[in-house]
């Protein structure tokens, strides 16, 4: 049964270059064999072969204590099939993304309750935005400058906003994220749908489930898991 979950992350300077290698199950993470397929674009000219070369740009020039990346986490439907998820990721990339520099890998862990396919996106992207300017990394990642944007670093399409026009922006985000799920449900024959809406704003009264961790879950009995299981579907 299709669910929805989608987070909206930043990640400080310093922590992107290590956060892509997770994704991409590369370096100390290559053990890891959940990875489905993982793929970048959008990458100015100096990084368009190495996608890593930008995120250890931004980790390195970057503002102190400003987001190198941001990124999207969310469940894909197990209702699809692997190409049905792939062309849904590729989807999702063009509208919540648009021309920003990218880059995504797709996880299908085994979840530690049931033992089925865990599949979910993780779409990292950076706020700065191309505009046609050719700059050196350093460059990218200065201080925007709207006077001379030639003599500045690529502008923020976060900045300027204040904490109600980024709350408002959010909520638009999780509800077109739903709406294109929902849309590749449908195309492909499926009666369930997803929905951003919080169980409350949804008129559901049961409280919102908790994230157990692999830790208490391998604790449980397995009649305990089973009750777990029959409560959430109920």
């Amino acid at each position: 049964m299709a669910s929805f979950h989608h987070t909206i992350k930043s990640g400080k300077k310093g922590s992107a270059a290590n956060h892509a290698t997770y994704i991409t199950r590369q370096g100390k993470y290559s053990q890891r064999d959940d990875l489905v397929c993982a793929g970048c674009g959008n990458m100015p000219m100096w990084a368009q072969d190495n996608p890593s070369a930008f995120w250890r740009a931004g980790d390195k020039h970057e503002r102190a204590n400003g987001a190198v990346y941001r990124e999207h986490e969310i469940a894909l439907p197990d209702e699809l099939t692997r190409l049905q998820q792939e062309k849904l990721v590729e989807d999702l990339v063009e509208s919540l993304v648009g021309d920003k520099p990218y880059q995504f890998a797709v996880h299908a862990p085994k979840s530690a309750l049931e033992g089925r396919p865990n599949t979910h996106l993780h779409l990292m992207f950076s706020d700065r935005m191309h505009d046609g300017i050719e700059r050196s990394p350093q460059q990218t990642f200065s201080r925007y400058n709207a006077q001379n944007p030639e003599q500045g670093g690529c502008r923020k399409d976060s900045g300027g906003k204040n904490r109600l026009a980024l709350r408002d922006e959010v909520i638009e985000i999780r509800r077109k994220c739903a709406e294109i799920q929902n849309a590749a449900l449908e195309k492909h024959g499926h009666a369930t749908r997803v929905d951003h809406r919080t169980l409350k704003q949804q008129g559901i009264g049961r409280p919102p489930e908790r994230h157990l961790g692999p830790t208490r879950i391998s604790n449980m009995s397995s009649e305990d898991k089973a009750q777990y299981i029959a409560h959430r579907a109920s």
